[in-house]
């Protein structure tokens, strides 16, 4: 990948669309830290960004929960590695557990509970930390229409006031619009267009010209 230059503010929600192979996953592996750029730099409040930190999190298709700890569990783990106090855990987890509908699975292991619990309870996860950077790689490709839908509506929900930016990656052009702040398209291995989404955001607004507008053009840089 290369030619991509890209400043995300915070607190905004920044969907990434393009083609299979055009280096979206790369991307996003790059702004966690797991992948060196080989050109340029990436920076985090000005810092270059040399590693892994807490204070990004990464969210995947597959839910990555530990199938051996609970759901409270899981979402107390971030919180031990930052050196929370059982306590202190344990009220954060249950908090989380609450706002993302999963209080009364607290003590079910994964596989004892639908794909979409585990994906509400590995976004829990992902935020229980208070990261900086949400880092969401098709987060939400795997579910059912119905749910992933339910998925969009909690993310927004449970991301206010939490001033945590997000980049999500998308194969998904309809989810890219209605999560995003502004949206990015990649070809080829380079940025071709970083476009604002239209507000507000409503599901609904299918007939919007400006939102239309937008859908053709990041549909035709997909290829469709």
């Amino acid at each position: 990948m290369s030619g991509v230059g890209l400043d995300v503010a915070p607190g905004e929600i920044l969907t990434v669309v393009g083609p299979s192979g055009c280096g979206k996953s790369t991307l996003l592996r790059t702004l966690a830290g797991l992948l060196a750029p080989l050109a340029g730099e990436v920076r985090q409040d000005a810092r270059p960004l040399t590693g892994p930190s807490a204070d990004r999190s990464l969210v995947f298709q597959e839910d990555a929960l530990l199938p051996w700890r609970t759901l409270r569990a899981n979402i107390e783990l971030p919180l031990a590695i930052k050196g929370f106090r059982r306590s202190a855990r344990r009220a954060q987890a249950e908090s989380w557990l609450d706002r993302v509908g999963l209080a009364d699975r607290a003590r079910q292991l994964p596989h004892r509970v639908s794909g979409g619990q585990r994906q509400r309870a590995q976004l829990a996860r992902a935020l229980a930390g208070a990261p900086r950077a949400v880092l969401m790689d098709e987060p939400f490709g795997a579910l059912d229409a119905q749910t992933r839908a339910g998925m969009q509506d909690l993310l927004v929900e449970v991301l206010h006031g939490t001033g945590a930016t997000v980049v999500f990656v998308t194969h998904d052009v309809d989810e890219a619009l209605f999560l995003g702040d502004r949206v990015a398209l990649l070809g080829a291995g380079r940025l071709t267009a970083v476009r604002d989404v239209p507000r507000p955001r409503d599901r609904s607004a299918h007939d919007d010209p400006a939102r239309l507008a937008l859908r053709r053009e990041v549909l035709s840089s997909l290829g469709s």
